[in-house]
């Protein structure tokens, strides 16, 4: 896992600036970002599925994906059908991406009940048991607490046999062991208790606590552990010379020591070689390979994706 090969997505809420959505997917592309993420919150960016659509059909190699789809806003079995369309139109260029929900404003907003997190993060595992009965051909059934299949066969059958990667996000030991046990790609993110983003969650992503996230996806891959790809959700990012001020601007606004703000591997703050050689640590530290860049950043960093993936 230390020496993975380092790739890189973009999360875009809207076009890059002075874009259309179509142009910014093929943009991406030719700078040598691996994936396009979109979000799933009701406040934020376009459609997932339609965006993720529009993005695989003018681009020959960017992958695509939400991060995350929230199992609380569509029936497993209709998603599973929109998501094995798009893996099949890009040719096998979808990335699965699940979630718990996390976000008190989606389920406030809309009216979806918030359920406690255990009874949030037991449906998320049915959803995905769902998911891979319906990817894997042939009728499939299924009698859980929160759903039930009966003899449907999931069509149009995704474009790879096995169906497409799964990548699950999470903070707390129990989601970070189940995405080490079934997941292709884990996000180990920091835990955001209060359903928002605030210093809590800030100080969840210091080194230490990431230690003790990795170590819960060991325990749940065991052997597999190297197998996996492991992801890195990057709440800040920023290609400057003076770190030190971007440092002390989310120490205020977290509430946490400007030093413990830049070595978070949440956070990717510096230079172009500072960049290089945090990334090299943290991969051999924790074995992140796989780094979500911020859509409004996703230009500055095109030459280090470059530099870093060979494109």
């Amino acid at each position: 896992m230390a020496d993975r090969r380092f790739r890189f997505a973009a999360e875009l809420h809207s076009p890059l600036d002075g874009s259309t959505w179509a142009d910014s997917a093929r943009e991406l592309e030719a700078l040598g970002y691996s994936t396009l993420f979109v979000p799933d919150h009701f406040d934020e960016g376009l459609g997932p599925i339609a965006a993720m659509a529009t993005a695989a059909a003018v681009t020959t190699t960017l992958g695509v994906g939400a991060l995350v789809f929230d199992c609380d806003f569509r029936h497993p079995a209709v998603l599973a059908r929109e998501l094995a369309t798009v893996d099949q139109v890009s040719e096998g260029r979808l990335e699965v991406g699940l979630g718990a929900g996390w976000k008190n404003l989606d389920y406030q907003r809309s009216g979806i009940p918030m359920d406690p997190p255990k009874v949030r993060v037991d449906r998320m595992i049915e959803y995905l048991a769902v998911l891979k009965g319906l990817f894997g051909g042939g009728e499939f059934s299924f009698a859980g607490e929160h759903f039930a299949i009966s003899n449907l066969d999931g069509t149009p059958a995704p474009y790879r046999p096995e169906g497409p990667p799964v990548l699950i996000g999470g903070g707390g030991r129990r989601v970070l062991r189940f995405a080490g046990a079934n997941a292709d790609i884990v996000g180990v993110n920091a835990s955001i208790h209060s359903g928002e983003v605030d210093s809590a969650a800030a100080q969840d992503g210091h080194p230490d606590r990431i230690d003790e996230k990795v170590a819960w996806v060991r325990e749940g891959a065991g052997p597999r552990f190297e197998e996996l790809e492991l992801n890195a959700w990057l709440g800040a990012a920023e290609i400057t010379e003076n770190s030190a001020a971007a440092a002390e601007f989310l120490a205020q606004v977290f509430g946490v020591p400007a030093a413990d703000a830049l070595s978070s591997p949440l956070v990717l703050i510096g230079s172009e070689s500072e960049i290089g050689e945090r990334l090299a640590q943290r991969r051999e530290r924790w074995g992140y390979s796989y780094h979500v860049i911020p859509g409004d950043q996703a230009r500055a960093f095109g030459p280090l994706v470059a530099s870093l993936t060979g494109s």
